[in-house]
């Protein structure tokens, strides 16, 4: 495998840039989190996938984002401790959670669904909402009915289904995420990266980028992530139906992945 500086990556990724549109690698478009921009580019590179052949002892990823976004990006799945308990599968989802959409068409009519999109600056219209306590080091997940919206009809009969299946004095054992576990499992997966961002756009049903902008970013910050969970900028996001657990989801504000790092150098690959 040939190694390049970063010098010259930027140099490559330049020309690539000058060169205007590029067709996707991926066959159907999805703007939520399918990696196309960042595997469009690693192909007109000829790099193999999340590995930058950057001769360095730290190791570096390609990422991208298309411009003007304001979908979610997964930075890694966690479960909450403890973990032992499997709180997803076996409270959340069987005491908390509601009616499947899909129950009683694609699913059997006993389908639960239990998917929330949980920030630390609001409780969601459920009544949950995340905690971040430094004193205790660790990031809580809490239920309080009280802050539900109870003008929802289908939303007061779930507070009564709890309420009759286990009452409401709050989850237990209560979810959480340990700050130095957070700190290990986090500090591991976000690497330094060169972060791309495309103009995008569609023509007969396939999707085309343009690269214009480039972030070299490097030194993750693991007190600008904790900020980033306190300001909701990054958010987790359960997702889970009866018999399967998609997995809880640590996930970023696409414009805001810079925000993670200590050091940020930004390049304009191409002028609009």
């Amino acid at each position: 495998m040939r190694l390049y500086t970063k010098t010259e990556l930027v140099d490559l990724i330049r020309q690539v840039a000058a060169q205007g549109w590029h067709r996707s690698v991926k066959k159907t478009k999805n703007s939520r989190n399918d990696g196309a921009v960042g595997n469009t580019l690693e192909a007109l590179l000829g790099l193999r996938e999340n590995n930058l052949p950057i001769p360095n002892m730290q190791e570096w990823e390609l990422k991208g984002q298309r411009h003007h976004t304001s979908s979610l990006v997964t930075l890694k799945h966690i479960e909450p401790s403890p973990r032992g308990a499997k709180i997803v599968s076996n409270i959340l989802l069987p005491y908390y959670g509601w009616e499947h959409k899909q129950a009683g068409s694609k699913y059997p009519a006993t389908e639960k669904s239990f998917r929330s999109t949980t920030k630390a600056t609001e409780f969601t219209n459920r009544g949950f909402r995340l905690i971040m306590d430094r004193e205790k080091g660790k990031l809580r997940f809490v239920f309080d009915p009280s802050q539900a919206d109870k003008s929802d009809t289908k939303i007061r009969d779930w507070i009564k289904s709890i309420e009759s299946k286990i009452g409401l004095q709050g989850i237990n054992p209560e979810p959480y995420w340990g700050l130095d576990d957070l700190k290990y499992e986090i500090g591991a997966k976000i690497k330094n990266c060169f972060y791309v961002i495309a103009d995008s756009k569609t023509e007969d049903g396939h999707e085309f980028f343009k690269y214009v902008r480039l972030l070299i970013l490097s030194r993750f910050s693991f007190d600008n992530f904790l900020k980033c969970i306190e300001n909701g900028t990054v958010l987790v996001d359960f997702d889970a139906r009866t018999g399967h657990n998609h997995g809880t989801k640590f996930r970023i504000r696409q414009n805001q992945w810079h925000t993670l790092y200590n050091s940020v150098e930004d390049i304009k690959l191409v002028s609009h």
